[in-house]
């Protein structure tokens, strides 16, 4: 199998302690379908998807405190998580990319005694995910993914649960669903989009395709896709006849969406850094969170977005956000009666909100389906407009170029699958041959790596270190007069 294969698998936060596999040294059942749901889950309804870089443990927090009753994690490498402790340790509680069903159920068996379930994520349509040959671009590998079930649902005494998209034909979705709950899966969340389905051309998620799996098998369901306050919750719940809903964008700008409230930002911001400061998690995580909830007022008071774009602490961002605030309480200050949100917004900007995506320009669709992004770029003369990332990157360096067709060639690394060194004497990432040329105790140049030198190095030091004499074989020493030092050299 190819080594750039992978499958991303989120593990579902604990919610409730799960039942344990044994008592008084005979094995219990593992629950499966709706007596999973109802009692290991709490028969949970209000659900956070798992967000790269965006579902760490200080934002699912948050989220708990404000309605969500189950939460999902970010992404773990399944094969650094199997062969790497210390990633292990620093990683336990997200997600699985794996390359192969052997790869998945270790890294699973590692992780199910602190989750309630390990969830294949069939859904995520991003590019690293093509690259990859993973997440919605599976969903056509029907046999890969029954043995992947198959066997994890033989070998963990936690349930197996996936996340899928749909396909635009609504039987075809339903043959896949029962497919996969066929070969084991227990609890089935559908995201109503299909995988082409994203950024400006996401459009609204299907309700039907949701409905049609729910009635098609006899596990739970929950769906994902158009949910953006309370009431969408309880629409879809009751249009669709699903156990439970699952919000990510939604979460993102209003983490208190579960609760039906839309409070002030700062309320949540402040609580969010709080957690933080208990929680810690990387800057840029936190940084992408402010944009989320300070989104709308970031796009009035546009010079502190430049200064949370820059600022390099954590304390430097908690002062954006005091800034921010002061700003919108000088601005409900001087808010008329009668005065309404302007932009269209529901609420004032300060107040959470959903934000929704700008959809493609009129006449980009063609025969009913949407155009692919680098068409619409194309067909509106746009190809060699950079967006402001690239501008800004163009700028440091004129000379740097983002045609494709000039970009340099990475050979992957042998054992993970990320681009190897070019110099590199294992043919290896850094980090593999970090860990190979310490184990073998050699040299890697290309990587900077001296472990056989410096060894060699070490020991040459100490063969030129000079022998002090045996007290027993010397004769009695000649006074000097001056005290005796009992000690060793520091290496």
């Amino acid at each position: 199998m190819d080594s750039s294969f992978h499958l991303v698998i989120p593990v579902v936060h604990r919610v409730c302690p799960h039942p344990p596999s044994s008592y008084d040294g005979v094995e219990m059942p593992k629950l499966e379908g709706f007596e999973f749901w109802s009692r290991t889950l709490g028969g949970a309804r209000h659900v956070v998807a798992p967000m790269v870089d965006q579902s760490e443990l200080a934002w699912r927090l948050l989220s708990r405190r404000h309605g969500a009753q189950l939460c999902y994690t970010p992404m773990l490498h399944a094969q650094v998580f199997v062969r790497d402790a210390n990633y292990r340790k620093e990683n336990l509680y997200c997600e699985f990319c794996a390359n192969d069903p052997e790869v998945f159920v270790q890294a699973a068996l590692l992780a199910q005694d602190h989750c309630d379930a390990i969830d294949l994520n069939l859904g995520c349509p991003q590019m690293i995910a093509k690259r990859g040959h993973y997440g919605a671009f599976l969903q056509e590998e029907w046999d890969l993914l029954q043995r992947m079930i198959l066997l994890a649902h033989e070998k963990l005494s936690v349930p197996v649960t996936c996340k899928i998209r749909v396909f635009p034909d609504i039987d075809k979705t339903v043959r896949y669903a029962r497919m996969l709950e066929k070969a084991g899966c227990q609890l089935l969340t559908v995201h109503g989009r299909t995988k082409e389905q994203k950024g400006p051309l996401s459009g609204p998620a299907s309700w039907e395709h949701i409905k049609a799996v729910r009635k098609a098998v006899a596990i739970p369901v929950f769906a994902n896709g158009n949910i953006q306050c309370l009431r969408d919750v309880e629409r879809c719940i009751q249009d669709t006849g699903v156990q439970g809903v699952m919000s990510a964008e939604g979460n993102l700008h209003n983490p208190a969406l579960f609760e039906g409230r839309s409070p002030a930002v700062w309320e949540l911001a402040d609580e969010y850094l709080a957690i933080v400061q208990r929680h810690p998690c990387p800057l840029s995580y936190v940084r992408a969170h402010l944009f989320k909830l300070w989104h709308h007022t970031l796009q009035v008071h546009q010079q502190l977005r430049e200064e949370l774009a820059k600022v390099k602490t954590l304390e430097g961002i908690a002062a954006v956000s005091q800034e921010l605030k002061l700003r919108c309480q000088e601005d409900m200050s001087r808010q008329k009666e009668g005065e309404k949100p302007a932009g269209g917004l529901p609420f004032f900007h300060w107040i959470c909100q959903p934000y929704f995506r700008p959809g493609p320009k009129e006449g980009s669709r063609e025969n009913g389906a949407a155009r692919s992004k680098r068409a619409l770029e194309e067909e509106e003369g746009s190809v060699d407009v950079l967006s402001k990332n690239k501008q800004k990157k163009q700028l440091r360096n004129p000379h740097k170029t983002f045609d494709p067709s000039l970009k340099p060639k990475y050979a992957k690394c042998d054992q993970c699958g990320n681009p190897k060194g070019n110099r590199c004497v294992f043919n290896l990432c850094r980090g593999c041959c970090k860990k190979q040329a310490s184990q073998e105790t050699a040299d890697c140049p290309g990587h900077g790596l001296l472990f056989k030198t410096k060894l060699e190095k070490s020991l040459a030091w100490k063969g030129a270190q000079p022998r002090l004499p045996d007290p027993q074989q010397a004769g009695p020493r000649e006074p000097t007069g001056f005290p005796e030092v009992v000690g060793s050299a520091l290496a």
